[in-house]
């Protein structure tokens, strides 16, 4: 059964709605930036086009590109940049294709309008994905991409169209470049394509294949260019995997589910629970049946890929994630389960395909009143464990930022330059409203290299931020016993539990 426009118009302006208003009220209560990952990707689109050395270095590693590039018409833009919208809206609007992506792919796939809208409230109004989607964060993004693939290999089994084949192929692309998960994703698309085709199912095999590759060998390129490591988003110094073993390598103890699948799964599993609620994995369950009865294999086994994905990285021990209830009782990345919230949604709303045919709307009603109602009765952000995560793990960063920001806001002169770190202290400059060009920071090569190195001849800075004993601090430090430039203390900031931030007044 085919959609209409009037309906994918009706989807469309109510996810818009949906997800304005939640970017709006996260925005207005001061929560865009909560998540330090939020602040970095704000920062990194910014510097692309805000720098000493704007353009495509600035780019860096790790962190795929994609999701900085769609923030680059908005970032310029020094209110959308200091209010985080920048980053927001970007991802607000891949929220909204994500949705409409869903929705027609499930009606062609089902052949019910009434099992893709319970599928789409299932996933649209869960409250943690609303909260991410209004910040700067990669979930969203990714999650468009994934539903956009869906839709493209559903309509091949259909129509066996080389544009859909060439759609899927943009659509892996884009997911790819979004995160990691996407280029698991590649293989299991790719023998999609030869067992659903039926008179060319090898050339559309190969043209899936040579569309998606595209991305990962960019990405290898990228970093072969910029860093002469193919892999050094992999096992470079920033990479998760060197930070933990850099970690270990200092007694810290190993993360759940290293090299244990029994914890691992356990652990995603309790995240999975947290960020989509009992009543939601209730209804997948009884919902498995009825997806399984009308043969809609194929949208829960691509849904499934992500989590999998996820496992297998806890299980390598690069992945860590850490819940409440749980040991070590914090929270980190619970919002990875946020991968399991389509597999979830579309089989709970192939729950409704058990229901007669006139009784299906409201079926499908109940079920999405059903997952809604208990986060409707306690509508509390502490709930939500998405912001939970956010709001913990940001408390001393935001106290910091708070107490800094208005002290280098008012005496700092345009010109004066500052000399810091790239990270958390770049929010510093974000909230004083002091544009990155002023400031010389890790990755201004070989600017920093100099300054740092030698900053008796090269540091020229009139300001300097820095946690006590850095890389910027030691400059100074070493400065001073040369016949280099002299720095004053004027500012010290303590929090609890976080590094101390100094900040220096060149005499």
């Amino acid at each position: 059964m085919k959609y209409t426009w009037i309906e994918l118009a009706l989807v469309s302006v109510s996810l818009a709605a949906v997800g304005s208003l939640a970017t709006a009220y996260v925005n207005h209560s001061g929560w865009t930036l909560y998540y330090g990952d939020a602040e970095a990707h704000l920062d990194i689109a910014r510097r692309i086009v805000d720098s000493r050395k704007p353009g495509y270095d600035q780019i860096g590693t790790v962190w795929l590109p994609l999701p900085h590039l769609l923030m680059l018409p908005f970032v310029q833009r020094d209110a959308l940049w200091r209010s985080g919208l920048a980053g927001a809206i970007p991802s607000s609007a891949c929220f909204l294709c994500a949705g409409i992506f869903l929705y027609a792919a499930l009606r062609r796939a089902a052949h019910s309008s009434a099992v893709a809208l319970a599928s789409l409230g299932l996933l649209a109004l869960n409250p943690n994905l609303l909260y991410l989607q209004a910040t700067p964060m990669t979930e969203t993004v990714f999650l468009a991409a994934l539903m956009a693939l869906l839709y493209f290999t559903v309509l091949f089994r259909d129509t066996q169209s080389f544009a859909s084949v060439a759609g899927a192929g943009v659509a892996s692309v884009a997911g790819s470049l979004a995160r990691y998960e996407g280029w698991f994703v590649i293989p299991f698309v790719a023998i999609y394509f030869l067992i659903a085709g039926r008179k060319h199912r090898f050339l559309a095999s190969l043209l899936f294949s040579a569309i998606a590759v595209l991305a990962p060998l960019y990405w290898l390129g990228h970093n072969w260019w910029i860093y002469s490591n193919p892999l050094e988003f992999y096992n470079g110094p920033y990479s998760a995997m060197s930070i933990y073993r850099r970690a270990l390598a200092q007694n810290m103890t190993p993360y759940r589910g290293d090299h244990d699948w029994r914890a691992a799964g356990y652990y995603y599993l309790t995240a999975v629970r947290l960020v989509a609620g009992w009543v939601a994995i209730a209804l997948a369950i009884a919902g498995l049946a009825a997806a399984f009865l009308r043969r809609l294999f194929w949208p829960l086994l691509l849904t499934a890929i992500p989590p999998i994905f996820y496992l297998w990285s806890m299980h390598s021990g690069g992945t860590p994630i850490f819940v409440p209830t749980l040991w070590p009782f914090s929270y980190y990345n619970t919002r990875y389960a946020i991968a399991a919230l389509p597999l979830l949604a579309i089989a709970g709303g192939s729950l409704v395909l058990l229901a007669p045919g006139r009784w299906r709307p409201w079926v499908a009603g109940a079920v999405v009143i059903a997952a809604v109602a208990p986060w409707l009765i306690r509508p509390r952000p502490g709930d939500w464990v998405t912001w939970k995560e956010s709001q913990t793990n940001s408390t001393a960063r935001r106290a910091w930022t708070k107490a800094a920001a208005p002290f280098i806001a008012g005496p700092y002169h345009s010109g004066d330059g500052i000399v810091t770190s790239f990270g958390d202290l770049i929010g510093i400059l974000r909230e004083a409203g002091i544009p990155l060009h002023e400031a010389l920071y890790d990755g201004d090569e070989p600017a920093w290299m100099a300054a740092t190195t030698r900053p008796d001849l090269f540091l020229s800075e009139e300001w300097a931020i820095t946690f006590s004993g850095d890389t910027v601090a030691t400059a100074i430090q070493k400065a001073s016993l040369k016949t280099g430039p002299r720095y004053r203390l004027v500012q010290t900031v303590k929090v609890k539990g976080a590094p101390v931030i100094e900040i220096y007044k060149r005499d």
